[in-house]
């Protein structure tokens, strides 16, 4: 007997399957009948037990329409690497596979300037990197010096607090950077076991000099973590020359390849550190041992730790390739004679630069005040609506004073910086502007 509930369309459905059923029982000289009916039956009583419909929105084509990302990042990704991302799945420990992954730790060798053989991508964005990269240095109790001058302070510092480290902050206004003098000071006060610093500040445009502070670090008996995210491949950076002890980037910049990937290095000083730990790392996914294994850094037989993000490393590994393939001097070049233009061009529509040195500015991200009387969100909005480019407004304590424009890899062209100069004049003409 079928037992219903409910309304009326509730008693015809249990009615109507208990009328299957039946006909489907009587039926034993007809198995293909039979069959038919059992299948008709339970199809219907399994659609009674689903209360969540149908996501209207899936059953619609996607829909991602074109635009210039001339942001903060992610950058557009060229055909190229959007080939390379879409190509079918292998295993993750098939050999193809492991074959890709030392390609990528090669590159990623090559962009940092570094021999270390602690060189690998982490399985997720820059973000993950960060932490990765204190998660796996700090333990409770050890203090931290973090400078912050934006918002990529502000986290490291945040995350080094969660881990139970002491963190000690050195701040400077947002649109400077941190002298050498600075970062002495810093550590002979606090003496930390672990410094902070990042290279290409996004939220403010500051590129920071890293001349001398790996040497001024390794004197203090401090290690120097660096944050290349914004930076690597579009301004110099020689990880080994400059005694850089961890360094990190992302896949979305200046590589363009889709976000997910992130490249990362420890110098000897900063394995053995890892090594002499006293406790385990607070993240099993993020376990630099187990890591440094399945990328094959540490000598002995790959096993597996996790299913990796076998798509997204082969974007990476063409990132990385057309990298070299164009030659880290070349980029570097380019990403500067670009960003020139396009601080001229800014400064001729009347614009000022929000960070006053230029050799203190990312030539890959260009902030710039917004223009008195304007709303930051309608000129972007502009932009994007009747251009279809993004640049972005400030982050964190750049927030509300600046825009953002983003020059990345494939990104970084005169036409580009043509284009967004048109696209801003237009904006300047038709947004709103306040008289107050």
């Amino acid at each position: 007997m079928v037992r219903v509930h409910g309304d009326t369309g509730h008693c015809w459905h249990g009615m109507h399957c208990a009328a299957v059923l039946g006909a489907a029982q009587a039926t034993s000289t007809a198995p293909l009948l039979r069959a038919q009916l059992l299948g008709a039956a339970r199809h219907t009583m399994a659609t009674n037990l689903l209360h969540v419909p149908k996501p209207q929105g899936l059953l619609r084509p996607l829909v991602v329409p074109e635009r210039l990302l001339l942001g903060p990042g992610p950058s557009n990704v060229p055909p190229r690497i959007l080939a390379a991302g879409g190509r079918q799945l292998l295993g993750h420990m098939h050999p193809e596979v492991l074959q890709v992954m030392d390609e990528i730790k090669a590159g990623i060798q090559y962009a940092f300037q570094t021999q270390n053989r602690l060189t690998l991508a982490i399985s997720g964005t820059g973000h993950c990197a960060m932490e990765a990269a204190l998660l796996n240095l700090l333990e409770h109790g050890d203090t931290a010096l973090v400078a912050v001058n934006g918002i990529w302070g502000q986290r490291a510092a945040d995350i080094a607090r969660r881990l139970g480290a002491v963190v000690r902050e050195l701040w400077k206004p947002p649109g400077e950077y941190f002298t050498p003098q600075d970062i002495e000071e810093g550590l002979v006060r606090h003496k930390p076991l672990v410094l902070f610093i990042t290279h290409g500040e996004s939220s403010t445009g500051v590129l920071q000099p890293l001349e001398g502070l790996g040497e001024l670090c390794h004197r203090h008996g401090c290690l120097l973590l660096v944050d290349a995210v914004a930076s690597l491949g579009g301004a110099p950076i020689f990880m080994d020359q400059q005694e850089i002890d961890v360094l990190y980037s992302g896949s979305q910049k200046v590589l363009n390849a889709p976000p997910g990937s992130a490249p990362i290095s420890f110098s000897e000083r900063a394995r053995e550190k890892i090594l002499r730990r006293k406790t385990q790392p607070l993240s099993f996914y993020l376990d630099m041992g187990w890591l440094a294994n399945y990328w094959g850094c540490d000598g002995e037989p790959r096993r597996y730790h996790h299913t990796a993000p076998i798509n997204s490393f082969f974007s990476l590994r063409e990132g990385l390739a057309m990298l070299a393939e164009l030659g880290l001097e070349s980029s570097w070049e380019r990403h500067r004679a670009n960003c020139a233009q396009l601080c001229q061009g800014l400064r001729d529509l009347g614009l000022e630069l929000f960070v006053k040195e230029e050799k203190a500015r990312l030539p890959t991200i260009t902030t710039v005040r917004v223009p008195k009387g304007y709303d930051w969100k309608e000129i972007t909005a502009f932009l994007m609506e009747n251009h279809a480019i993004e640049i972005a407004g400030g982050l964190g304590p750049s927030a509300g004073k600046v825009l953002r424009i983003g020059l990345m890899g494939c990104n970084s062209t005169s036409s580009n910086v043509d284009r967004v100069l048109h696209g801003l004049r237009d904006a300047l003409r038709h947004c709103h502007r306040s008289r107050l």
